[in-house]
């Protein structure tokens, strides 16, 4: 039977025309009756009458055999194969009895269809393999219980464990041996994730991008020891809440009483002092060292401190929180004017506080950013233009300067002819993918002039805030990141001569159409520098606090500047115009007494709305610039203003003006007030290292 493939064709034959023959040999068979052929190897020891092939060179036995898709014999069934792939869910198998032969037949099915010759087994063949199954399943059953025991997930490091004698050794490390006791588990998951963006302000490499994609569930932990001196300590949990949770490492030696060596740690330690001159430390990671000569303790400890220390106050359920924001820590990227005309009013507008002299009233907005949530149920295709409803004097494009528009200054769709240029002259920039097309011939540049965003998101009400008569927006949510847009729409009254004005388009201006793009004002573009025309629209006069819920009883605000010569902070400067004065007063946010009159006092002028956004936990300058323009035009000399004046702040970006340390020395100092709820103290954060909190009660530590 070598000569085993002349059979072939006549098997071929036999298929064609439909008929229905079976080989038996042994107790295997190949059944003719199924469209598909297949021809199984089996055991080279039991030799079939078609297929008895005899290759010397298979002759290596697998350490692991894979089990055979359907048993061919009783023996198959009990063999248990530790490796192996399961079965398709397409493949059924069952057992049947026959009462006529008092038979147990074995069936494997795929489709309904026989895939091989039934298996047969006696009555008592059929029981001793059930019972097997059984204590199988049994055992296996009790094996996950113990652990899965109290929730936890299957320990698959345990078996790694291992423990030995140190022998001689023992002398020196004590008894116990070398133990080493690793247990958790590790569920990782790898994939890719390919991006692409067609926005073509970006380059080759940001518009396509490829990222590998990790998952990893890791909860394990390593206990050690040799003798029982040295102990190690290793835990690692990426599901961990806190940071200082998630990593454990330890690694200790703890000496006999008359030993000089108490305590050798070396990894996440803390310290802790009986005495208030010395305050110890929690949080640590570096080495922790306890001696002992005689009567003589020596504790040290050389680590790096992973924390920072706060102190909160609080007084008969009053809690206040001091705070400390230096000049450079404006809030950047989240508040913006809505054109250059209100930047240009605001410091003005805010000399008449409690009541600002604009004459404006914002009665409707539309925001819109850069869509990265893939939320497209308030989409657009949006085209942001930067000169849109810009005046003269600051359109950064002379090519759609209006002929007659020197008199124009209030922002609107008519105060250049750029809006008018686009609706008539450039039909193809309400297509998004031919905008860049349209302008083309035009001096218009993307990324300064103008932004195209495809499937823009728009902003609902409580994802900002806007002030109406001062003209500016204040995102409530995340900061934008500088490859976001920003864009709006907006329309006002004027009360000069109470009429209403546009600037940008609406969604309601063309409903029918969603696919045209809106022509909108441009905030923030992805190029944020200081020569981009929508720059000086980013407010650079917000500070947050570090807290949210302001209130105004017991709210305290200083300024203070660094002098060269002490070296302390004084809250006024010595020289110019106002000399010796308070510079919260200079900066104009001590005008009013606490009845809301022109009576300067001393303390904040605490304005909801104006001087401070108290749900956002902000104060709000009333000058655009007050550690630049507006100071110097305060000292009313340029030489000595020279000394004084950090320009660079405004100019500049927050990068380079943090590099000019010899202007850098302006900071905002006070407290602000919490309530304290069911008489428990805020700390103000998390991630709070147990052990790390002291608390005193009038000079008096208490015991924790």
């Amino acid at each position: 039977m070598k000569n085993w493939g002349k059979y072939i064709p006549v098997l071929l034959v036999l298929f064609a025309i439909g008929g229905v023959y079976s080989l038996n040999a042994d107790r295997s068979a190949i059944s003719m009756e199924n469209p598909e052929v297949s021809l199984i190897y089996e055991d080279p020891q039991q030799q079939d009458s078609l297929t008895q092939v005899k290759n010397p060179k298979d002759t290596t036995k697998l350490k692991y055999p894979v089990a055979k898709t359907a048993p061919d014999e009783y023996n198959d069934l009990k063999t248990i194969h530790p490796i192996d792939l399961q079965n398709p869910q397409s493949f059924d198998k069952e057992f049947i009895y026959d009462p006529v032969t008092n038979r147990y037949i074995y069936k494997a099915q795929i489709g309904g269809m026989d895939i091989t010759t039934p298996l047969t087994l006696t009555p008592e063949e059929y029981q001793n393999y059930s019972f097997q199954k059984s204590m199988n399943s049994y055992f296996k059953k009790k094996n996950n219980e113990e652990f899965e025991k109290d929730g936890k997930k299957e320990d698959v490091l345990s078996g790694l464990g291992f423990k030995f004698d140190l022998g001689p050794a023992e002398k020196i490390f004590g008894p116990g041996g070398v133990k080493f006791t690793p247990s958790g588990s590790v569920d990782i998951k790898m994939g890719i994730t390919q991006t692409k963006n067609g926005n073509p302000t970006l380059t080759e490499s940001q518009r396509n991008r490829t990222i590998f994609d990790f998952d990893s569930q890791i909860q394990a932990g390593v206990n050690a020891s040799v003798g029982d001196k040295i102990g190690f300590d290793f835990n690692y949990n990426t599901e961990s809440t806190f940071d200082f949770d998630s990593r454990k490492l330890k690694l200790g030696y703890e000496g006999k009483e008359d030993e000089i060596i108490k305590v050798l740690e070396a990894g996440n330690v803390s310290m802790n002092t009986s005495n208030s001159l010395i305050r110890g430390g929690a949080s640590l990671f570096g080495i922790k060292t306890e001696l002992q000569f005689g009567k003589f303790n020596i504790g040290a400890v050389f680590s790096q401190q992973e924390a920072e220390s706060n102190t909160v106050s609080s007084r008969g359920q009053v809690q206040t929180t001091p705070f400390e924001i230096k000049a450079d820590a404006y809030e950047e990227n989240r508040h913006f004017f809505l054109s250059q005309y209100f930047r240009d009013n605001y410091d003005k507008s805010m000399k008449t506080l409690p009541k600002p002299s604009s004459g404006i009233m914002i009665t409707r907005l539309e925001v819109w950013v850069t869509n990265k949530n893939a939320n497209f149920d308030e989409a657009r295709n949006i085209v942001s233009f930067s000169d849109l409803g810009e005046s003269a004097a600051h359109i950064s494009n002379p090519d759609f300067v209006h002929p007659n528009a020197s008199g124009i200054i209030i922002p609107s769709n008519n105060t250049n002819d750029l809006y008018l240029n686009l609706v008539n002259n450039y039909p193809k920039a309400r297509d998004i993918n031919t905008v860049n097309q349209a302008f083309q011939s035009t001096s218009l540049e993307g990324g300064r002039d103008y932004e195209k965003i495809e499937k823009a998101r728009r902003l609902n009400s409580t994802e900002y805030t806007f002030n109406a008569e001062l003209g500016y927006i204040s995102l409530s949510g995340t900061i934008l990141q500088p490859d976001e847009v920003l864009a709006v729409a907006f329309e006002y009254k004027n009360a000069k001569d109470g009429n209403y004005y546009q600037v940008g388009e609406f969604t309601s201006d063309n409903p029918a159409n969603t696919d045209n793009t809106l022509y909108l004002k441009l905030l923030k573009g992805t190029t944020m520098s200081p020569d981009a025309p929508f720059w000086d629209l980013m407010m650079k006069n917000v500070y947050y606090l570090g807290g949210i819920g302001l209130q105004p009883d017991r709210f305290k605000l200083n300024i203070k500047f660094q002098n060269d010569t002490t070296g302390t902070y004084l809250n006024y400067i010595p020289e110019g115009k106002i000399a010796n004065q308070l510079l919260l007063r200079v900066m104009n946010l001590d005008r009013l007494d606490a009845t809301a009159n022109p009576n300067p006092d001393g303390y904040f002028d605490y304005l909801e709305g104006y001087t401070v956004q108290s749900q956002q936990g902000v104060i709000i300058f009333p000058v655009v610039e007050p550690f630049g323009e507006h100071l110097r035009t305060k000292i009313g000399d340029d030489a000595i203003a020279d000394k004084y004046v950090f320009q660079e702040l405004y100019d500049s970006t927050l990068t380079v003006a943090r590099q000019i340390a010899e202007k850098n020395k302006y900071i905002l100092v006070g407290e602000y007030k919490g309530s304290s709820s069911s008489g428990g103290i805020n700390m103000g954060g998390a991630m709070i290292a147990p052990g790390s909190v002291r608390v005193t009660a009038n000079g008096v530590a208490l015991i924790e």
